[in-house]
């Protein structure tokens, strides 16, 4: 679904992948390939990631829902965590996900995995298997654009009058705007919300060598995860202006981007709603805290 939406004065399009189900959100479309595969040899899942993870929170549930175990590890879990799970990590153990600390996480996921005989799944989903769901994003986008007249960007920058679509999306591992601007013909813009731009541009050219995508930086560099008033203070206002709940983590980053570049936008924004709600519970709980 596609609906206007109210920004700082301006209007923009949102898509709001965060209604697409049981699975919503980017997670949703990185692991529609998963969803249909044939995966009759396999037992177990293996990934790795943070305690909060978005992901991590899909991947137990496509493990249940496929009769499958879920193996997940975490490089560090808080002592609150461990002593009262909540948000993501509550409802991903509830599923029936064995969890395990290493500083390695990666490395030890992988040998985790390679002992199991089981499937292992990047950090994020963030690997060629994604691309599915992105393709299915990008003719959905392009349909509904379409039906309102979009035009495609041209180098031709003079081209006045044409009726042109921006979107918007901030980035963890930058697999959703690396895959969507691969297979849409609009111009795609991210931000990094972990690490810094140039770590999210080797993320990116990684997974899509060509990529289009364009980073626009933050107004200042976060810590993933920060606790930041004005982080809280752009959710809260979101939130109170349209009525619609944003992930705590990377949506404040990524709508303080879109506000300190609004101005350099000349078309029409549509800004993807990657869904992730869920782990606010933890957030807002630490937000509380301090």
């Amino acid at each position: 679904m596609i609906e206007p939406f109210t920004f700082c004065g301006r209007k923009i399009w949102l898509l709001r992948d965060d209604l697409l189900g049981v699975f919503n959100g980017n997670k949703a479309r990185k692991l529609e390939y998963f969803l249909n595969a044939d995966l009759s040899g396999v037992s177990r899942i293996v990934s790795n990631g943070s305690s909060q993870s978005n992901a991590m929170y899909s991947l137990s549930v496509f493990a249940k829902m496929r009769g499958l175990k879920f193996s997940y590890v975490v490089s560090h879990l808080s002592k609150n965590l461990k002593r009262e799970p909540v948000g993501n990590l509550k409802f991903a153990l509830e599923n029936g996900m064995e969890i395990f600390v290493d500083q390695n996480r990666r490395e030890f996921a992988r040998e985790l995995a390679k002992k199991e005989g089981a499937l292992f799944i990047e950090e994020g989903v963030a690997q060629k298997e994604a691309e599915a769901g992105f393709k299915t994003q990008a003719r959905e986008i392009k349909a509904w654009a379409w039906e309102r007249n979009f035009e495609r960007q041209t180098s031709n920058e003079q081209n006045l009058g044409a009726k042109i679509l921006d979107i918007f999306l901030p980035s963890g591992t930058g697999a959703s705007a690396a895959y969507l601007a691969k297979n849409c013909e609009f111009n795609v813009f991210t931000c990094p919300c972990v690490g810094g731009s140039e770590y999210l541009k080797s993320e990116i050219l990684a997974l899509d060598p060509h990529s289009r995508v364009k980073i626009l930086p933050p107004p200042k560099k976060y810590h993933f995860g920060d606790l930041k008033p004005e982080l809280y203070e752009i959710w809260r206002q979101t939130l109170e202006n349209s009525g619609v709940e944003f992930d705590l983590i990377y949506d404040p980053v990524g709508l303080l981007t879109l506000k300190e570049n609004l101005a350099d936008f000349k078309n029409e924004i549509l800004y993807i709603h990657q869904g992730g709600i869920l782990g606010n519970v933890s957030q807002k709980a630490r937000y509380e805290r301090k």
